[in-house]
């Protein structure tokens, strides 16, 4: 089931911070603009959908270089906290199969500061723009002290939007895997479309299959379960009792960087195409038929492809994907 296109916006809150990453032609470093939630709000802009973004950037020369990228791709920065605090950092390892791990630089950098006053009117509408969907996840939501402010803003935005999570979890600094369960619990309590990847639910909840974890996630409310099982494809249920599988897409993997994260971008973007974003639409997103949900994965598995088969965090368009 769905309907006219969502006219909206989508609103992307939490850290956008520079990836410290392996040169491809020379093997040393080189800078690059990253933050999952930063990557989630580029890859919607590239899709043609309206995005906010919420963050605290700092006013350094890596934080006017994030704005630059954030800007150049058309992402809305009117909402963005001007952070007095230093610019975070993600130094980013990549193995021969393309998988990518980090380590961070982030201790009393701009992206955790948030105060309540900060996000004071960051979901107004702006003329006939409503904010219909807020996502957030990974770091924004566990790293205090902000987390609990980004936490009340998800809970605040579902009497008029949708709201998208993705745990995307970073063991490294997550800590003890039960607590960090907990809080996905409680965040689950508010959201509407839930994206997670096989790793991370070996990290979280170890020995579990992803059927299993789908079927228990969706009993605390959302509509939406998907997990993501890298090369393989993806996994998902609704809570009015659909369960589908897609497969991968075969590509040459460069790295995986920044691939969840325009996963999250296509599933939002191929709502929204459908109006299927926004409270007004919510129980026709519980509704959602088998031929909408598969096609609306595909394109998702699609655009984690493209992004694998380039080096770094470089989201797809509507051109890449063939979606007119």
């Amino acid at each position: 089931m769905s309907g006219p296109p969502s006219s909206g916006v989508v609103a992307v809150a939490g850290e956008a911070l520079v990836d410290v990453v392996p040169a491809p032609a020379n093997g040393y470093w080189e800078l690059a603009p990253g933050g999952s939630p930063a990557n989630v709000a580029v890859g919607l802009a590239r899709l043609g959908v309206p995005a906010r973004m919420l963050a605290r950037i700092a006013d350094d020369l890596l934080g006017r270089k994030l704005r630059g990228h954030l800007d150049r791709n058309g992402v809305d920065l009117s909402r963005v906290v001007a952070a007095k605090e230093p610019s975070s950092l993600a130094i980013v390892e990549i193995a021969e199969d393309g998988q990518a791990a980090y380590d961070f630089r982030i201790s009393g950098t701009s992206d955790w500061q948030w105060t309540p006053d900060e996000l004071v009117g960051a979901l107004d509408g702006e003329g006939a723009e409503p904010v219909v969907a807020v996502h957030s996840g990974s770091l924004a939501l566990t790293t205090p002290p902000g987390a609990e402010v980004l936490r009340g803003l998800l809970a605040s935005a579902r009497p008029t939007a949708t709201v998208s999570y993705d745990p995307n979890c970073r063991p490294l600094l997550m800590g003890d895997p039960a607590d960090v369960l907990r809080g996905v619990h409680e965040v689950l309590g508010v959201a509407d479309v839930v994206k997670v990847s096989d790793e991370d639910l070996r990290w979280l909840v170890p020995g579990r299959s992803p059927g299993d974890v789908i079927a228990e996630w969706l009993e605390l409310g959302p509509a939406v379960v998907a997990v993501t099982l890298g090369g393989d494809g993806v996994v998902a249920g609704t809570s009015a009792g659909l369960h589908t599988s897609r497969p991968g897409k075969k590509i040459d993997v460069v790295d995986t960087v920044g691939a969840g994260d325009s996963f999250s971008s296509a599933l939002l973007s191929g709502l929204h195409r459908r109006g299927l974003l926004g409270a007004d639409a919510r129980v026709d997103l519980h509704r959602i038929d088998a031929a909408t949900l598969d096609a609306v994965l595909d394109e998702s598995v699609a655009a984690a492809a493209i992004t694998c088969s380039r080096h770094g965090a470089d989201p797809p368009t509507l051109a890449d994907l063939g979606v007119g």
